[in-house]
This record gives structure tokens, sequence and C-alpha cells, in this order.
């Protein structure tokens, strides 16, 4: 299976190293905005083609799919290109930042009934499919999903630490990775949400603190704080307070509320979200079927959110 990948950022070299534990899948291109860059990170990882125009990677002979790791703003018109184009394709989180962008691409793969898949690595993550199987099988039951997503950007700048082109969003980005898993975990849809934020910054002309709560149709509630201007660990750190038990979720790693290490090592076969995040990609493209975490599926976080950017914005 030939795929491209867009985007040589941070994001982009995770796929990348997961890709490389995946048998039958070949990297064939990557794109980049800036070419002696994106040539070096092509070098390390023995990709033959180099691009910094989308539209002429998306020409490359025998090619598959796509994976879209290249800034918020263009998601939505890339994804819808790719299909349009008759190629799979991934598109890293968040699927767009606007409602209507989203129902665009829903509209898109109805009409392709190709394989277009979101990256909510939440559902893939060793730690939180190990409480999903528990939840699932009625051994658990979530109270409240409490949840800090917490940074220090008060730059344009990416995971790595490197300068940004563009502006992440605590609304549109980092909480569509909280709503989208609370509603998955639950198994059910949120119907009552409720935001507030903190000023808008100057120069990058976006909230850097807001608090997000959620109720769900079963009664589970959920708690989300967000900030860009934390000083101290980074990251999100999920609180599970379930009827039996609380548990902490730190990306793929699980402690119970005492912090006694959870073995996920037995969960699936890999303890890289990323990489079983690609694996699903590739295997539902491969048998035909509706991946895990599909546009269909992730669909009503983005209404929710869609619900939230207008109450803030009637403040």
């Amino acid at each position: 299976m030939k795929v491209i990948v867009a985007g040589a950022g941070a994001f982009g070299k995770k796929h990348l190293d997961g890709i490389r534990n995946i048998e039958g899948v070949e990297v064939v291109g990557l794109i980049g905005r800036r070419r002696e860059q994106t040539q070096e990170i092509a070098d390390k990882y023995g990709i033959a083609d180099v691009f910094t125009d989308f539209d002429e990677a998306l020409k490359l002979p025998g090619l598959n799919a796509a994976i879209l790791c290249t800034p918020t703003q263009m998601h939505a018109a890339q994804a819808i290109k790719c299909m349009q184009a008759g190629i799979h394709v991934q598109v890293e989180i968040p699927l767009a930042d606007n409602w209507r962008d989203a129902l665009s691409v829903m509209e898109a793969q109805r009409d392709s009934r190709l394989v277009c898949m979101v990256g909510h690595t939440r559902r893939f993550n060793p730690s939180h499919q190990y409480l999903h199987k528990r939840i699932s099988a009625g051994e658990l039951a979530i109270q409240q999903l409490d949840v800090q997503t917490y940074f220090f950007r008060r730059k344009n700048i990416n995971a790595a630490g490197e300068p940004r082109s563009w502006t992440d969003h605590l609304l549109w980005h980092h909480a569509a990775h909280t709503v989208d898993l609370f509603q998955y975990q639950v198994g059910s849809k949120v119907v009552q949400a409720h935001a507030v934020q903190g000023p808008i910054h100057p120069l990058l002309g976006i909230a850097m603190d807001m608090s997000i709560q959620l109720k769900a149709v079963n009664g589970s509630i959920c708690t989300l704080s967000l900030s860009f201007n934390n000083e101290g660990p980074l990251g999100t750190f999920f609180r599970y307070i379930c009827d039996k038990g609380t548990y902490i979720a730190r990306y793929d790693d699980l402690v119970t509320g005492d912090e006694e290490a959870v073995d996920v090592t037995k969960v699936d076969v890999s303890v890289n979200g990323i990489e079983l995040q690609d694996r699903e990609f590739f295997a539902a493209i491969s048998a035909g079927r509706e991946p895990n975490s599909s546009i269909a599926q992730v669909l009503p976080c983005y209404e929710v959110l869609h619900q939230l950017e207008q109450e803030l914005a009637s403040e």
C-alpha cells in the first residue's frame, strides 16, 4: 500500500515512526513547506519523493492513501481533494476548525465511499483502550471524566518547540480530543455543554484559557480545563472517576487513583497510540470497512464544538 504524508513537522514524524513498524505499507512521498528541511526528513526515513505542492503529490502513480499532518486550516480542503482524487485519507485532529467545513468533508466521504478517518488518537492509546474494553464489558461505569489539557504556548510553536506558521486553538483542536473521547467512552451523546474562556491574546487572537462542562445522555459528566498559559507539567491528563475505582491516563500510560501502574502492554499489538491509529487506517482500507474514528463516528464531537463556539461568541 502506497501512502503520502503531508506535513513534515512534529506529528508528521510521529506517523513516519509508527508506519515503520507496519508491514505492507510504503511511504512514497513527503510534503512540506520548505523543500530543504523536508528533504532531510525524507532522507532519514528513506522516502523517495519530496513535494512542496500538495496537488502534485496526489498525482503520484499507484497512490492509495494520504495522511494529513498539515495546519488545521488546510485539513478540510485537503481531505476533500484526496477523496476527489480517489485516495483514502486520514486527517490529523482536528477535522476542521468550523462546522460548515466538517460537514463538507462528510459529504465528500459519502460521495466517494472511501475511507476518511480522523486522528482522534485517544481512542487508540492503550490506556484509554484498556478502560474502553472494561466499560464495554460492563465492568466499569464513568461517573465523571476530569481532564486537564495544559501547555505553555504564548508563541506559535508546535509539540517539538519549533515555530509554527499557523495558530493553534484550544476549542477546535485540544477540546476535540476530550469531547470525542468522552462520548466514545460513555457510549452516548452529549446533551448539555457549557464553556467559558479567558481573555483573548492580543497577538495570537485566541483565548489562552478555557473551561468546558459536558453531560451525556446516560448522566455521566465531563469537566475539562485547558490552558496555553501553564508553566509546569505539560500535556493532557485524564482522571476517570468510576463506580468501581479511579484511573489516571497519561497518553499511553495508565495508573490507578493511587498512582499504581496498570499493565496495558497486552491491550493491543503496540503501546504506541499513533502507530495503532495508523494500523487501523490501513486495515480498514484493506478490508473495505469503516474504521474506528471514521468521520461519521467523530462528527458529533464537532457539532458540540460548534455549539460551544456559538455560546462563547454570545458572551
